[in-house]
C-alpha cells in the first residue's frame, strides 16, 4: 500500500534549542532529509499493519499521524532528531515486536500528543471514540503540579497506568513500548537522568514486562539498564560474546545436526533455532557465582519450534520431540521443566530439558509448538488471536490480571506504598500448592500458612491459628512451598494483632489485617498526632508538611501515619522530638553560616570529598546502607533539610529509591583528596591451611600500610573458612588492589566487598 504525501504534513520549522549554525541551504538540506526519513518510517509502520488493518483503519493511522505531526511539529529529542520519530517508533514497537492491532497504533502514535501540546483529550475523544481517549489519558503523566515537593511523581504515575490494568491493560502494553524506545535512544540524556531511567526500568517496566510474557522486551530492558549502570562491565561481556562467536556457531551445528535429521525422518515440521543468553543474565550469573565469562556453560539454548495444528496434538508432539532428543543426548532428570502441562501464570508454555552433549557440555533444550513461541515472543498480547481455542495459558494470565485487579481495589495505601506492594507481590516468582479437596492455588513465593487462609476467605484469615501441611501441624508463619497441601486450622478467640504483618507476602494479605487492625490504629494515630502538635506549638515549630517530612526524615519512617502511630503507642517519647529540634537549628545555623562551626556540624570546606553540583560545601551524608568511598559510581537523593544523602549506584536501595524519587536525585563527584579514609568490609572464602590469616593480615598491613579495624576468621565443615576483615581505606582503586593481591593467596577462592556484616 503506497502512502501519498499529498494530506501528511511535515514540519518545515528548525528548532528553537542550542545547536550549531546551520547555513540556510543547511537547514533545507536537513529538513528534506527529515521529511524523508519521516515518511519513511510511517511507510514500514503502515506496511507492518497492514495484516491487522480492517475497513477504513488505514485513515484512522494516517489522521492519528498527522495530529501527531502536528503536536510535535517543531520539537526535538535530546538526541537532536525531530520528536515525531518517538510516536512512530512506538508504534512499531507495538504492532512489530507485541502484535497489537489499529486502536494500539493509533494510541501510539498520539501517547505523547496530549501531555506536550495544546491539542485536548476532547478532540482525540471525537476523532477516534472514548476508547482511543480513555486508553491515551492512561498514558499521560500525572501533572507535577498536583503534589508538594517530597511526594513522587513517579509513584503516581505508575499507579495510574498499573490501575488501567483492571480498565485496559494496551495502557500498560503500549508504556512499555514507550520505555523500551526511550532505553533505546538513552545515550543522549544526561547522567542523573539516565540513572532515573534505569531504575525506573528495573522497579517496574521490565519485571512487568515478564510478568506480561514479554521475554524478548524484558531481556532487552534489562540489558540496556546494565548498560547505564554499568557500561565497562556491558562492553566487556558483549566482547566476549562477539570473540566467541564463530566456536560456539560450530558448536551448535554439531549438536543438532542428528536430531534434525532424526525429525525429518520421522516427517515432522519444525525449525530449530539457538538463543544467546541475554547480556544480563550472563553479569548476573557471573557475579552470583563468583566466575569468569568462560565458566558461564549455559550462554545459550537450543530451540525446537513445531508447526503442528492448535490443541491436543501439541502436546503430544512436544513430548514426541523430547523423545528424539534423550535418544542422542543424556538428559538431566533434575532440570526437566513442564510448562505445557501447567502454563506459567504468565501464560508461558514450552518443554525444558537440560542434556549432556558429545563434548562433555551441558545444553539446555527448549520445545513447543509455533502458537507456544508466538505467545513467549510476544507475550499477552498473542492470546488474542488464539482467544476462544484451546490457549490453556490465557486461564493462568488472566487469573493473574484478575489477582491484580483484586489488589488495586485498596484505596487507603499512598502512591509509594502502592507501588512497593505491587512490586513485591506480582513480580515474584510463585508457588503452586493445594487445598484438602485437592483445589490448586497459586501465591507468590515466600507465602505462609496466614496468606493461603486470607487467600481462601479474609473471615477465615481473621480466625487463622495455624494450619497443617501434608498433615503436620505448623504456624501461622510457615513459609509453603511447591505442592503443599494445606489446611487451615481457626479459632473463634483467635484476635489480629500487628506482628502478623510481618508474617504474611500477599497484598491482599495485608489489606486485610490492616482493614482489621484499623479501628483501633486510627485511635492511635490520631492521639500521636495531636502529641505532635502539641510538642511542636510548645517547641515553637510549625505543625506543616516540611516539618513532618522533616520528622519522618528524622525518625527513619516512610509515612505520617506509621510517626502518629510510634509517638502513640510511647515508641517515640516527648525528649526526642526536642532533640529533633535542637539538630534541625544546628543544620540550619550550618546552611547560613557555611563558614563557621555550629554545634554538631562541621561545614563542608572546599578539599572536602564530595562535590554537589560543581558546590563543595553542600552539607552531604554517606549513606549507611552502601557505604559508598572514593571510587564507587555514586548519586545524590535530596533530603527534607537534612542535606544531601548519598548512594552507590549500585547500593541494594538504589532501584527502588531512583524509581520512587527521580525528581530528587542530583548529580555528585568525588573531589580530589588525600587524607581521609573510609570503612569497608571485606568477606574472604576459601580451604583452610595453617598460616593464612596472618598471610591475608601480611598482605593489607604490612605490604600496603592499610589498618584493620575488626577481624574474624570462622571453620565450616573442618575445611572451609569464612573471615570478615573490616578496614579504612581511601577509595576503591586500594579495595580493589587489595582484593586482587588477597586471591593470589594459596586456598582463597573468593574474595568480595560487602555491604554490611549479615552475621
Amino acid at each position: 500500500m503506497s502512502i501519498p504525501e499529498k494530506g501528511i504534513e511535515i514540519p518545515n520549522k528548525t528548532p528553537e534549542k542550542k545547536q550549531e549554525e546551520l547555513t540556510q541551504e543547511q537547514k533545507l538540506e536537513r529538513e528534506k532529509k527529515e521529511k524523508a526519513e519521516i515518511l519513511q518510517r510511517y511507510r514500514h509502520l503502515m506496511r507492518l499493519a497492514r495484516p491487522y488493518m480492517q475497513g477504513d483503519d488505514s485513515k484512522k493511522i494516517k489522521k492519528a499521524f498527522q495530529i501527531a505531526t502536528e503536536a510535535h511539529g517543531n520539537v526535538r529529542r535530546k538526541s537532536g532528531e525531530p520528536y515525531i520519530f518517538h510516536p512512530i517508533e512506538v508504534a512499531r514497537i507495538v504492532v512489530e515486536e507485541m502484535g497489537l492491532g489499529t486502536t494500539s497504533i493509533i494510541c501510539a502514535l498520539l501517547h505523547d500528543v496530549v501531555e506536550d501540546s495544546d491539542i485536548p483529550l476532547s478532540r482525540l475523544e471525537k476523532e477516534f471514540g472514548s476508547r482511543v481517549a480513555k486508553i491515551i489519558d492512561g498514558l499521560t503523566k500525572v501533572p507535577s503540579d498536583m503534589f508538594g515537593q517530597e511526594k513522587s511523581q513517579q509513584a503516581e504515575t505508575f499507579r495510574k497506568v498499573l490501575l488501567t490494568i483492571s480498565e485496559d491493560i494496551r495502557v500498560v502494553l503500549i508504556k512499555i513500548a514507550d520505555r523500551l524506545h526511550n532505553m533505546r535512544t538513552l545515550e543522549s540524556m544526561p547522567s542523573a537522568k539516565q540513572l532515573k531511567i534505569k531504575a525506573e526500568t528495573q522497579y517496574i517496566y521490565a519485571p512487568l514486562a515478564h510478568r506480561l510474557g514479554l521475554y524478548n522486551i524484558r531481556s532487552e530492558l534489562d540489558d540496556l539498564s546494565l548498560k547505564y549502570s554499568n557500561r565497562k562491565e556491558y562492553d566487556q561481556i558483549v566482547e566476549h560474546i562477539r570473540r566467541t562467536k564463530a566456536s560456539r556457531t560450530r558448536f551448535i551445528n554439531e549438536f543438532k545436526k542428528p536430531i534434525e535429521e532424526e525429525l525429518a525422518r520421522q516427517g515432522l515440521d519444525f525449525e530449530i533455532k539457538s538463543r544467546m543468553k541475554s547480556i544480563s543474565s550472563i553479569q548476573k550469573k557471573m557475579h552470583k557465582q563468583q566466575i569468569p565469562f568462560d565458566e558461564v556453560y549455559d550462554l545459550f539454548a537450543i530451540r525446537l519450534i513445531l508447526n503442528t495444528g492448535v490443541g491436543e496434538d501439541e502436546k503430544a508432539a512436544c513430548w514426541r520431540t523430547y523423545s528424539v532428543v534423550t535418544d542422542f543426548y543424556q538428559p538431566s532428570p533434575q532440570r526437566l521443566r513442564d510448562w505445557i502441562s501447567a502454563p506459567k501464570t504468565t501464560g508461558y508454555e514450552s518443554l525444558h530439558t537440560t542434556v549432556m552433549s558429545k563434548r562433555g557440555q551441558w545444553v539446555e533444550v527448549q520445545i513447543r509448538t509455533h502458537r507456544m513461541d508466538e505467545i513467549a515472543e510476544k507475550g499477552y498480547a498473542a492470546h488474542w488471536k488464539y482467544k476462544g481455542g484451546t490457549d490453556k495459558s490465557e486461564s493462568s494470565i488472566e487469573g493473574w490480571i484478575a489477582r491484580v485487579r483484586e489488589s488495586i481495589e485498596n484505596k487507603d495505601l499512598s502512591a509509594l506504598d502502592f507501588i512497593d506492594e505491587f512490586q513485591n507481590n506480582f513480580f515474584s516468582d510463585e508457588i503452586y500448592v493445594f487445598t484438602p479437596k485437592g483445589d490448586l492455588k497459586v501465591l507468590p513465593q515466600g507465602s505462609t500458612i496466614l496468606d493461603f487462609a486470607f487467600n481462601i476467605h479474609s473471615e477465615i484469615g481473621e480466625r487463622c491459628m495455624g494450619g497443617k501441611v501434608n498433615h503436620k501441624l505448623v504456624p501461622l508463619n510457615y513459609e509453603l512451598q511447591n505442592g503443599d497441601q494445606i489446611e487451615v486450622v481457626v479459632s473463634s478467640k483467635t484476635k489480629v494483632n500487628e506482628d502478623w504483618l510481618s508474617y504474611v507476602r500477599t497484598s491482599k494479605s495485608k489489606q486485610c489485617i490492616r482493614q482489621a487492625l484499623k479501628k483501633n490504629q486510627k485511635t492511635v494515630i490520631e492521639d500521636g498526632k495531636g502529641i505532635i502538635k502539641r510538642k511542636l506549638k510548645q517547641l515553637k515549630l510549625n505543625f506543616n508538611d516540611t516539618t513532618v517530612n522533616q520528622l519522618l526524615d528524622y525518625f527513619g519512617y516512610k509515612y505520617a501515619s506509621d510517626l502518629y502511630y510510634a509517638v502513640g503507642k510511647g515508641k517515640i517519647e516527648h525528649t526526642q522530638i526536642k532533640k529533633f529540634r535542637e539538630e534541625n537549628e544546628s543544620y540550619k545555623a550550618a546552611q547560613i553560616k557555611p563558614k563557621k562551626e555550629a554545634k554538631g556540624i562541621k561545614p563542608k570546606k572546599k578539599d572536602d570529598i564530595l562535590l554537589i553540583g560543581g558546590d563543595s560545601t553542600i552539607e552531604f551524608h554517606l549513606s549507611q546502607c552502601c557505604h559508598p568511598i572514593p571510587g564507587d559510581n555514586i548519586f545524590g537523593l535530596t533530603t527534607s533539610g537534612r542535606g544531601i544523602r548519598i548512594h552507590r549506584t549500585d547500593c541494594p536501595n538504589a532501584v527502588a529509591i531512583m524509581a520512587s524519587y527521580g525528581n530528587r536525585i542530583i548529580s555528585v563527584n568525588w573531589s580530589s583528596q588525600k587524607s581521609q579514609t573510609f570503612e569497608v568490609l571485606l568477606t574472604i572464602i576459601g580451604a583452610d591451611r595453617m598460616g593464612l590469616v596472618n598471610d591475608v593480615t601480611r598482605i593489607i598491613s604490612n605490604q600496603n600500610k592499610v589498618n584493620i579495624c575488626g577481624i574474624s576468621f570462622d571453620i565450616n565443615n573442618e575445611t572451609v573458612f569464612e573471615g570478615k576483615v573490616r578496614l579504612r581505606v581511601l577509595n576503591t582503586e586500594q579495595v580493589q588492589k587489595l582484593i586482587t593481591e588477597v586471591k593470589e593467596l594459596d586456598g582463597v577462592v573468593q574474595v568480595m566487598r560487602q555491604d554490611e556484616d549479615e552475621n
